[in-house]
C-alpha cells in the first residue's frame, strides 16, 4: 500500500499556474489520506473559494498521485485557505496579496521590449496581437509602457473606462476582436503618469492580477524601453513569460537593445526571438531603401543565439493604420508590413506550447515585491 509521503513527493510535480510553485512547496496539500485497497484521497487548500483553476487542480493532482506503485482510486477535495494562511504564504512569497486565477486561463505571456525608445515597438505589438487574432488565436494586450501609453489610440479606444464586474474585477475593453487594457483608461486623455518604482508596480500586479482577461491564447505586453523597474516587475509576477526584443538595423541601436537581452538574462526571463523593424522603407511602388541600415536584428540574433522572427518594413500604410487605430493586419493583410508580421506572428506560434502545461518544473522563486497605490477607479 503506498505511503502518505510517496503521495506527497508525487504532489510536488504539481505547479500553482499563476504562482509558478509546487503546491507542495507552497502548503496547498492539507490532508492525504491512504486508504484499504489503494483508494487515496487528497485535500488541496486554494486561495478563493470561487478558483477558477480548481479543474486544473484536480486533474493535475489526481494524475500525479496516480503514478505511484498501489494506488488504483485518487479523490481530489478542496478547502479554502485561512486568513493567516494566506498572510503566511503572500509573506513568504514576497506579495502584498494572492492572485485568485486571472491568469490562470492565459496559455502564454509574451512581453515586448525594447532597449531604446523610438524603434516601433507598440505598433509592432498591436500588429504582432492583430496577426495572432487573424490565425484563429484569443489575444489580450497589456500597455505597460505607463509613461508613454499608445495602445488605447492604435487600437481606435476613446475615453471609455472599463467596468468593474460582479467579482470585482476590471473588465478589459474589446477592440477589433482584441483584449485591450492600459494605464491611458484611467487618467485624463494624454494625461502625464508621474509614478515612481512602487506605485508602478502595484499597478502592473493589478492589470495582470485583477482584470478579467478571461481565456487567453496570448497575452502580448507592450513594455516601457529600457531596462527598468517595469521589467523587474514582470519577471517576478510572470517567471514564464517570454520576452521578445524589437530592434531596428542600424548598430546603434542593435546595441542598446544587447542591455535589454542583458536585462532579461539577470532576471531569468526567457528570450523568443528577435525582430527587425523598419528594415528599410517600402515606398507603394514596391520599391526599398535601406534608410536604417541593414542587418542589425540578424547580428543580435545571432550573438543571442535566437532565432530572427522577422524582418518588418516601414510603409506608408503602417504608419497611417497606426494613427487612424486599425492596425495595418487588418486593414492591408497584403502591405509588405503586414506580411512581415503574419510571419513574425507564425514564428511566436511556432515557439510557444500549444496548451498550458498541467505538471511541470518549478521555477525559481520570486523576488521581493514593493508595495504602492490602487488604480484610480472612480
Amino acid at each position: 500500500m503506498p505511503s502518505q509521503d510517496q503521495i506527497l513527493e508525487a504532489l510536488k510535480v504539481v505547479i500553482d499556474p499563476e504562482l509558478r510553485r509546487s503546491i507542495v512547496e507552497l502548503g496547498m496539500v492539507r490532508s492525504i489520506d491512504v486508504k484499504d485497497g489503494g483508494v487515496v484521497d487528497v485535500t488541496v487548500s486554494l486561495t478563493t473559494a470561487g478558483c477558477p483553476i480548481k479543474n486544473h487542480f484536480q486533474t493535475a493532482v489526481a494524475q500525479a498521485a496516480s503514478g505511484v506503485d498501489g494506488v488504483t482510486r485518487v479523490n481530489v477535495g478542496f478547502d479554502v485557505l485561512s486568513d493567516a494562511e494566506k498572510q503566511g504564504l503572500s509573506r513568504k512569497l514576497g506579495r502584498s496579496g494572492l492572485p485568485e486565477g486571472a491568469l490562470a486561463r492565459v496559455k502564454n505571456v509574451i512581453c515586448v521590449g525594447s532597449g531604446k525608445g523610438g524603434v516601433g515597438k507598440s505598433s509592432l505589438t498591436v500588429n504582432l496581437a492583430a496577426a495572432l487574432a487573424t490565425q484563429g488565436n484569443q489575444v489580450g494586450v497589456l500597455d505597460a509602457d505607463v509613461w508613454g501609453y499608445s495602445i488605447p489610440r492604435m487600437l481606435g479606444l476613446g475615453a471609455e473606462r472599463p467596468r468593474v464586474n460582479g467579482e470585482r474585477r476590471i473588465v478589459p475593453l474589446e477592440s477589433q476582436g482584441l483584449k485591450v487594457m492600459s494605464i491611458g483608461f484611467f487618467v485624463k486623455e494624454d494625461e502625464a503618469v508621474v509614478w515612481r518604482g512602487p506605485m508602478l508596480h502595484k499597478a502592473l500586479q493589478q492589470f495582470l492580477e485583477d482584470v478579467d482577461w478571461g481565456e487567453l491564447d496570448y497575452l502580448l505586453i507592450d513594455l516601457p524601453p529600457g531596462t527598468g523597474d517595469v521589467s523587474m516587475t514582470l519577471a517576478q509576477l510572470l517567471p514564464q513569460a517570454k520576452f521578445l526584443i524589437v530592434t531596428t538595423p542600424q548598430p546603434a541601436a542593435q546595441k542598446v537593445a544587447r542591455r535589454s537581452a542583458e536585462m532579461a538574462g539577470k532576471v531569468n526571463l526567457e528570450i523568443a526571438g528577435i525582430i527587425e523593424n523598419m528594415a528599410g522603407f517600402t515606398s507603394p511602388d514596391g520599391q526599398r531603401w535601406p534608410i536604417f541600415g541593414e542587418g542589425g536584428g540578424q547580428a543580435l540574433a545571432d550573438e543571442l543565439d535566437v532565432p530572427l522572427l522577422g524582418k518588418v518594413p516601414l510603409t506608408m500604410a503602417l504608419r497611417e493604420q497606426s494613427d487612424a487605430g486599425e492596425p495595418v493586419v487588418f486593414s492591408d493583410p497584403d502591405d509588405p508590413a503586414a506580411v512581415a508580421v503574419h510571419q513574425a506572428a507564425r514564428g511566436i506560434v511556432a515557439l510557444t506550447p500549444v496548451e498550458l502545461p498541467i505538471m511541470q518544473d518549478p521555477s525559481p522563486a520570486a523576488v521581493p515585491q514593493p508595495v504602492g497605490m490602487s488604480l484610480p477607479m472612480a
